[in-house]
């Protein structure tokens, strides 16, 4: 076959940090990546010790090696989107804002992730600095849930309120996010209503709460699933929508699956033959 007739993946890279368990980070990622039929690569910046009742360990990769990975894929293959999760030294910001810096085009979802659900801080002040200067400021879109909204706001109290929310969003906005997605995960109520802010609009995205013990790397199955919408061209807010859908849908897959002690992963690959997936069942409003 002639090599120009040959088609291109649409391809995601995932930089983040490496689950054992498979339920989040690199794993969640490249599962999401696939189940959306996109090619997923990888750089890991972190490696931890975790399993599915929390994370006990991590050992942070030298920023000049995660550099080589960025340097070693980008050569080679061609990058549509990026999604960044786990950092937690600032001088592997640092080394992947420079990195993006050159690379304006790409489409970027950073995952603020600054703690394990369990309360493991993932980073320290000088990180959050770096990630505040420098990674922010080249993100398309960045998707903190309400703790970290606050955090990054530089907030005392976490907003539980939607009138909150919508102001701490604003914030981001000024603080140099080009559009901001707030999640919703943390609040009471039987829905999970999370915020969308960019400099031309606000939209409330809503759906129903998925009854589930395995919540397990729902974060990152979430802005995984943005970067490979917008990998395949579609706009923000439809690529939010295709997202919180895709994640509503392996939420509720998994619901029925029992893996570890603890709360268990997603099912991302829940339209595979065989799996009998359960879909449709949270309207996106």
């Amino acid at each position: 076959m002639p090599q120009e007739s040959l088609r291109q993946y649409t391809t995601v890279l995932t930089i983040a940090g490496f689950d054992g368990s498979g339920g989040a980070g690199i794993q969640a990622d490249l599962k999401t990546f696939a189940a959306m039929g996109c090619f997923g690569l990888s750089v890991v910046t972190d490696i931890t010790a975790q399993n599915t009742c929390g994370v006990f360990d991590s050992i942070a990769l030298p920023a000049e090696f995660v550099a080589r990975q960025l340097q070693v894929l980008s050569d080679d293959i061609p990058i549509d989107a990026i999604k960044i999760g786990m950092i937690s030294q600032a001088a592997t910001i640092r080394a992947i804002a420079e990195f993006l810096d050159k690379r304006p085009d790409i489409p970027v979802v950073l995952d603020t992730v600054l703690a394990s659900s369990g309360g493991r801080a993932f980073s320290s002040d000088s990180s959050i600095q770096a990630l505040k200067s420098d990674l922010i400021p080249l993100s398309r879109i960045i998707t903190p849930n309400l703790p970290e909204a606050a955090g990054l706001a530089g907030l005392k109290d976490v907003p539980s309120k939607k009138t909150d929310i919508e102001k701490t969003a604003a914030i981001l906005l000024i603080k140099g996010a080009s559009a901001v997605l707030i999640k919703g995960g943390h609040m009471e109520g039987d829905f999970c209503d999370d915020y969308l802010l960019t400099s031309e609009y606000g939209k409330w995205i809503s759906s129903p709460k998925i009854d589930t013990p395995n919540t397990h790397g729902t974060g990152c199955t979430l802005s995984s699933a943005i970067a490979a919408s917008l990998a395949k061209g579609h706009d923000l807010l439809t690529a939010v929508k295709t997202a919180k859908a895709f994640t509503g849908d392996a939420l509720l897959n998994g619901a029925g699956f029992r893996l570890g002690k603890g709360a268990g992963p997603l099912h991302h690959l829940y339209s595979l033959p065989g799996s009998d997936p359960l879909r449709g069942q949270r309207p996106i409003e």
